[in-house]
C-alpha cells in the first residue's frame, strides 16, 4: 500500500501532509519523510510486476526512473494505478482544451487500429465531453482509450509526462499506450504522493502551490479556471463510489461504511433510491446516506485483479464538521483478494469487488483529519 494524505487550508494550501508505505518488507509501514515541496528522495521506485510480487517476495527490480535514489533506505514496488491513471489522461485532455486545439463539445471520432488494446472499443464517434464524462464518472475503458487517442493525434503524450517531470511529478507516467488506438495501458505508474499533487493543482490555491526542480512556482494555472472546475465537477459525480467511500453499499451489513460521502443525485433513481450506472445495478436505496453525508468526495477510482485504488479531494458538507484534504491510496489488492467473511453478493446485484478494509480505512483517515483539523 502507498498512501498520501494533504490536509489543506481553506485557501487550498497544504497545512499537513503525509505518505505511508506497507509491503511484506514493512509490514508494518514506513513513514516516507517529506521536503518543503512534499517530495522525497528517501524511496527507490520500482515498476509493478505481478510476477514478481509473487515470486519475489513483493521486490521490484525495474527503477521507475533509472538511476534514481539508488542507494534510498526505502525500497518500494509501486502498485499498478489501474483506472486512477485515468487522472493523467483527463489533465493532458483539458490542457489541449486550454491551448484551444480541442473544444469539449467537438465531436470526436475515434477509429480503432491495430491489434492489441483489448479495453478499447470499436469506432465511434461522440463530443470530447461524452468520452471525458464515461471516462471519470463510470470509468469506461473504451472512452479512455478514445481520448488517450486524442492525445496521441495532438502529439501531445510525450509532452505530458515531460511535463509531469518538470512540475516535480516524475513518478506519474503515461507510458507505453498505443497510439494507434489508445489502449495498452500496463507500462504506466503512479505514486500516491504524486497523484496526490496533481489534485492539488485541480484543486486550486493561490499563489504557489510548490516548487519545481527548475525553482519555478507550481501553480493553479496549469489549468483555467473553467478547466480545473470542469474536471472537479466531473470527479464529484463519480458513481463507483465503493472503495474509501461506500455510499453505492448504503444499508448492507458488508462491505464497512467508509468516508460518509453524498453520492451525486444523477446515478439516483427518484423513486426507490438505488443506483445503476453504466449496467452496474447496486440494489441498494442511497437515500439515507446521502441524508446522513458529511462530505463530497471528488475521486477516481481503480481497479484490476492486483490493483485497487482510490483518489480524491474530501471536503465537508456546509454545516458540517470541518474538514477539506486530499487522500491517495494505491494498492495491490484487487479482486484477486477476497475477504474471508464476504458474504454471497444478492442476485443480479454488481457485486463487490474489493476488499471492505478499504471503507474502513477511509472512515479512519476522515475522522483522523477531521479531528486534527478541529482540534
Amino acid at each position: 500500500m502507498d498512501a498520501t494524505v494533504i490536509e489543506l487550508a481553506a485557501d487550498g494550501h497544504a497545512l499537513s501532509a503525509a505518505n505511508v508505505l506497507q509491503s511484506p518488507q514493512y509490514p508494518n509501514g514506513r513513514i516516507v519523510p517529506l521536503d518543503a515541496n512534499l517530495s522525497t528522495d528517501q524511496v527507490r521506485w520500482r515498476f509493478w510486476d505481478d510476477t514478481q510480487w509473487d515470486a519475489n517476495g513483493g521486490r521490484g527490480t525495474d527503477d521507475v526512473i533509472a538511476g534514481e535514489n539508488q542507494h534510498a533506505p526505502i525500497d518500494f514496488m509501486s502498485p499498478y494505478p489501474a483506472s486512477v491513471l485515468k487522472l493523467m489522461v483527463g489533465f493532458g485532455v483539458m490542457q489541449l482544451v486550454d491551448k484551444g486545439e480541442i473544444k469539449l463539445d467537438d465531436p470526436y471520432s475515434y477509429v480503432r487500429a491495430g491489434t492489441t488494446g483489448s479495453a478499447c472499443g470499436t469506432n465511434v464517434t461522440k463530443p470530447i465531453r461524452q468520452f471525458f464524462d464515461e471516462m471519470i464518472t463510470v470509468s469506461k475503458n473504451e472512452s479512455t482509450c478514445a481520448l488517450i487517442k486524442l492525445l496521441w493525434d495532438h502529439n501531445a503524450v510525450s509532452g505530458l509526462n515531460q511535463q509531469f517531470v518538470d512540475l516535480g511529478l516524475p513518478y506519474l507516467r503515461l507510458v507505453g499506450t498505443n497510439p494507434q488506438n489508445g489502449g495498452t495501458w500496463g507500462g504506466s505508474n503512479m505514486n500516491s504522493l504524486d497523484t496526490a499533487k496533481l489534485l492539488m493543482i485541480l484543486n486550486g490555491a493561490a499563489g504557489r502551490l510548490w516548487t519545481a526542480p527548475n525553482g519555478s512556482p507550481v501553480t493553479k494555472a496549469l489549468l483555467t479556471d473553467s478547466s480545473r472546475q470542469f474536471f472537479l465537477s466531473e470527479l464529484g459525480q463519480n458513481a463507483l463510489s465503493q472503495v474509501l467511500s461506500t455510499t453505492v453499499w448504503c444499508g448492507r451489513a458488508y462491505p464497512a461504511p467508509g468516508i460518509p460521502a453524498k453520492l451525486a443525485d444523477r446515478w439516483v433513481n427518484p423513486t426507490n433510491g438505488t443506483v445503476t450506472a453504466d449496467g452496474r445495478v447496486y440494489g441498494q436505496d442511497v437515500r439515507p446516506c446521502n441524508a446522513a453525508a458529511q462530505v463530497t468526495y471528488a475521486h477516481k477510482t481503480g481497479f484490476v485483479d492486483t490493483s485497487g485504488q482510490d483518489a480524491g479531494i474530501v471536503q465537508n458538507l456546509p454545516g458540517k464538521a470541518s474538514r477539506h484534504f486530499i487522500v491517495v491510496v494505491h494498492t495491490n489488492l484487487g479482486t484477486r483478494y477476497i475477504d474471508v467473511n464476504r458474504p454471497a453478493d444478492p442476485p443480479g446485484i454488481y457485486p463487490v469487488v474489493y476488499t471492505e478494509k478499504f471503507g474502513l480505512l477511509g472512515k479512519a483517515i476522515d475522522q483522523l483529519v477531521t479531528n486534527h483539523h478541529n482540534s
